[in-house]
Order: structure tokens, then sequence, then C-alpha cells
């Protein structure tokens, strides 16, 4: 039996200076036509490489046009030293063509070139993405994802973990983002969700008695796009443990997330080593303004709301007032510059002082502070002379968030923010409930099922705005790449949680009803976190928007412009799932 592929015996990637003499066969696609006047070349390029052939018989040309699809037959040989490409691996040698068979055919004009379609408007690449995916920088993106979900994978189950898989059709959740819901063909009125996360599933398998489960779960979160977050669906690392402490879980977080980063960042880049710092959540919001702090940027946020209390300038007066010292020249035009910047995040100015050599200050705010307060701004501020400190005041909320975008701007304003790194951090004591003002309720600010710090006696003796919950986050460069949380598996405390929130253990019992029935037969003490896989890829890609890592990603709109989703369905698709479309 002839087991020979009848379209190539060669990759491109296999092919060297050791074939030439020999007749091989290849397959691919037209990358470009160069004609030289009675001899043609064509640039032939497979999933592996780029092959130069060259065509002196050049009826072999006749019918062929750039990215058709072709196999060619020939004898390997030397290129002219004068023409040897060193960008390619195959650049001493080519291919004389004996023989070629168009394989698929190019009927219509190319809606852009395939080696620049990264320059394309995004709109035109996404709608013809296999084309867009032919291009080697967007190819070599997914290439690298599927060898980073591989080695997390590898990685998870050489640490004991065992990877289960959880269901798409799941029950709808009160809590969180939009679900996607779909309909029941067979119950009339009722409706799936997909899983914004394997929540309940992973904590059920807890009970089940696995002690360890991980898996590349397929997230579904009807949320608006943005740079680091793609609309519709998401991947993330899931993963749960039981027995497990939150100290447990970073560790497991670290052990994974630094051996990917080491094994995948570009060359030269530094990773922050385990144990990673761990920020709470009340000094990430006063020190960088976020809870996704960058730790590239050197700058930290000072607060010195009491020093202005005590001082006569009256826009500072009653309010959360937040400063922030760098150390550089700054022109005039620099300020005028962070000034308009100021005014265009919403702020009403940008108040400063500059030290002078002599300790003295010069700015537009060193009249209103008191000469015997000098020394005391100098001391809260570790200020020396050559610095600028720049004030920030509003309500707390908005003064941090201010003061957050501020000190992002002038790290990359002044360019301080250090380079060829991946800076990882947790955050963690994240508040428990948050008060909403629409609602006039209290409401959960994270995940639900998280185990609030204190258990049931802080629950029942605490200011619901002051419980702490064991949650945590990890965060690199700024963006934040995990949330996870010590779980709730006391069906009391669950039960007391859920009332504060609002909901009585009816409620409990229709929303979570597996969880709380489950919880009743000996739930072990569990907890687990998420990376997310499209999040890493992007950092490591160092691509700034998520869609460049995601094979088929939708647009910032949530359409799949590709395949025409979401569209129309059939009145009986309709019928069948009792469903009507209002006007």
């Amino acid at each position: 039996m002839n087991t020979e592929n009848m379209y190539r015996n060669r990759t491109l990637d296999q092919i060297g200076e050791g074939d030439v003499g020999k007749e091989i066969k290849v397959s691919g696609w037209v990358e470009n036509i160069r004609d030289h006047g009675g001899v043609s070349f064509i640039d032939l390029r497979d999933m592996y490489g780029v092959l130069q052939v060259v065509m002196r018989d050049t009826s072999l040309m006749e019918g062929i046009t750039k990215e058709d699809c072709i196999c060619i037959e020939g004898v390997m040989d030397h290129r002219d030293e004068e023409t040897y490409n060193p960008k390619i691996p195959t650049g001493t040698v080519e291919l004389e063509a004996h023989k070629v068979t168009i394989l698929g055919k190019v009927y219509r004009q190319l809606p852009f070139e395939i080696q620049t379609s990264k320059e394309t408007r995004e709109d035109v690449r996404l709608k013809y993405r296999y084309l867009d995916l032919r291009n080697k920088k967007v190819r070599d993106n997914m290439i690298f994802r599927s060898q980073v979900i591989s080695y997390l994978r590898q990685k998870m189950t050489e640490m004991g973990f065992l990877e289960i898989q959880t269901p798409i059709l799941c029950a709808s959740s009160p809590e969180g983002a939009r679900d996607y819901i779909v309909p029941s063909r067979k119950f009339k009125g009722k409706f799936y969700a997909l899983p914004q996360a394997p929540q309940q599933y992973k904590q059920l398998l807890m009970v089940s008695g696995f002690d360890k489960y991980f898996q590349i779960a397929p997230c579904f979160r009807d949320e608006d796009a943005r740079a680091d977050r793609s609309p519709g669906e998401f991947y993330q690392l899931d993963f749960e443990m039981s027995f497990a402490t939150q100290e447990d879980v970073f560790r497991v977080g670290e052990e994974v997330l630094s051996s990917t980063f080491e094994k995948f960042a570009p060359e030269g880049y530094d990773v922050t080593p385990a144990p990673y710092p761990i920020i709470s959540y009340k000094q990430a919001m006063l020190e960088f303004g976020t809870d996704k702090p960058d730790l590239r940027n050197p700058l930290r946020i000072v607060d010195v709301t009491d020093f202005f209390q005590r001082c006569t300038f009256k826009p500072f007066h009653k309010k959360t007032v937040r400063a922030i010292k760098v150390h550089a020249n700054m022109s005039k035009g620099f300020h005028e510059k962070l000034l308009k910047f100021a005014q265009s995040i919403g702020m009403g100015g940008l108040g400063y002082l500059e030290v002078k050599e002599d300790k003295t200050y010069k700015g537009p705010i060193d009249k209103f502070i008191p000469d015997d307060m000098k020394g005391e701004i100098a001391e809260i501020a570790n200020l020396e002379p050559g610095d600028t400190i720049f004030f920030i005041a509003d309500k707390e909320e908005r003064a941090a968030l201010y003061a957050g975008q501020i000190r992002t701007e002038l790290g990359n304003r002044l360019d301080l923010c250090e380079k060829n790194a991946y800076r990882f951090c947790y955050i963690n004591d994240f508040p428990m409930y948050e008060y909403d003002s629409e609602e006039k309720k209290m409401i959960f600010t994270h995940n639900p099922f998280s185990m609030p710090q204190g258990g049931l006696e802080a629950l029942e003796t605490m200011n619901p705005e002051d419980i702490l919950a064991y949650q945590y986050d990890i965060v690199c460069n700024g963006v934040e790449l995990s949330s996870g949380a010590v779980r709730n598996h006391d069906m009391k405390i669950m039960v007391k949680a859920f009332e504060i929130a609002g909901y009585t253990e009816e409620n409990l019992k229709e929303k979570f009803g597996a969880l709380y029935n489950a919880f009743q037969f000996g739930a072990p003490p569990h907890a687990g976190m998420a990376p997310g896989v499209d999040r890493m890829i992007m950092l490591l890609r160092d691509e700034e928007n998520i869609r460049e890592v995601i094979p088929f990603p939708m647009n910032g709109n949530a359409q799949d412009l590709m395949c025409g989703a979401p569209g129309e369905v059939t009145e009986m698709q309709l019928r069948e799932a009792h469903i009507k479309v209002r006007d």
C-alpha cells in the first residue's frame, strides 16, 4: 500500500541544503510572484515556512495568481550566492519547478495584502479572518497560544490537578455580568444560560471529593468589549482545591504563572519571583489609586488629607487630598499639558509645588501653606530639592481614581516605568459588601460565594461595609489576570451572607439550589482562582488589543462579522423555542 501523501512529501520547515538534488513535492499558497523576463519566481508559503520556487519553464505560471493554493513538484537546487535570503531558513536553496497543480483557485480580488493585513481596518480583517490568519504575525500568535495552553495543562497535571470539563448549558445566575440565555424547546418559558464561569460546578466537585480540579474553561458574559476584554466569550485557567487556604492558592498561582511567564516571555524580560507582593485593597486604592496597580511605575500616592484640613486653601477643605511626588525636570509646557489631561478626565485643576534647592517651594498653592507647616509637608511626602509634588482633591472615591490616572500619566509622560519586565502582585482583603445607592441596599462587591473574614460572627455583629472577604486578584503590569477566593462552604454562613444582600433562604434554595443542598452533606473547605488565558497571552505577545491573540474574535460590538452572528432565525425555530420577538 502506497502511504505517500498525494499533495506533499515535505513541509517547508523540513527543507534544507541536504535536499539539494532531490525530487520533492510541496504544497502551499503563492505569497509573491516575480517575473524576471524568461524566468519567474514564486515565494511559496505553508504553515511552517517560505520557499523560493524558480520556474524556468514559464508556461508553468499560466493562470497562477497570488494566494492560489498550489502543489509543486521539482528538484531542489542551491540559490546563487548573491541571492541568498538570510531572513528565512530556506534562504540558500530553491525548488526548480517541473510540475504545478492548482489545488485551490483565487476567484475574487483579495480584500487586503496578506503580508500587511495587520495594517488593515479591523472590521475588514475580522470579516476575512481566515485570510488575516495567513499573515505570519497573526498565525504565530495562534501557534504561541496553543503552546501556552499546552504548557498550562502539563503544569497543572504535574502539580496533581485533575482536568474535568463542566457543563456549557447551565442555570442562570442572578449575580455578576449579564448571562447569555438559551431557550429550552422541551420546557416552555424556561431557559438555560451559558456559564459566566464554572463557579458552582467546581465547588460541587470539591463536595464530591475531588481534591484538585482544573480546566481551560470557556466563559460567556454579555459584557461590552475593552482592549483587555473580549465581548461574549473568553478562556480562563480555572482551578479549585479542597482543604486549602488563601496562602495555598497563592503558592499554586505563583508556581504556574511564574513558570509560564519565565518560559514564554520575550528574551531579556524579567519576571517577578515568588512570593509575589501582597497588597490589600485599601492600600492599593491609597498608594496606586486602583486595584490593578502597575508596579513597573515607581510613583506612589500619599494621603495628605489631614494636612490640608489645617491649611487655608479652601478648594481642598473638607475633601480627600492625595499627592504624588516626582523627581524630574518639568517645563512650563509640561505642566500645561498635564493640566489639560487632568481636565480631560474630569478634574477641575491640578495643584503642584516645586521644591527649590534651598528647600523652599514655588507653585500656585505655596502661599496657602502657612510657613510653620511647610516642613511638615516635606516630611509627609519625603520631599527633596528638585522634587515636584502634585495634589488631587475630591470626594474620596474620585480622589483615588484621579490620583491613579495622574500617576499613570506621569509615569508614561516622563518615561519612568520599568522596561522589559512582568511585575506581579496579589490584591487581597476586598470589601465583602458595598451600598448600592440606586437599589438602596447592600450588594456583593465580588463573588457572592466568598468566605467573609470573621465568619458568622462578623456577619452578625459588624457593619456590612466593614466586613472583608477572603477574595484576591492577581495583577500583572496593571492588568487583572485572575480573581479568586476562599469559598463559603458553611450553610449557616452562606444563608446569613446572602440575607445581608437581600436574599431570603428561599431565594438561595431557588437560585443556588445545588450548592445549598450540597453544603448540607459535609462540604470541605475549598478555594481557587482562574487566571485569564487570553490576557496572559496578550501580555506575553505585547499586544495592546486582546483580539490579536484570539483565533476568531468578535468585534468590539460583539458581532462575528465573518459568520454573521448574531443573526436572524426562522419563524419555525422561534416557535420551537416558544419565543415571540417583540417590536
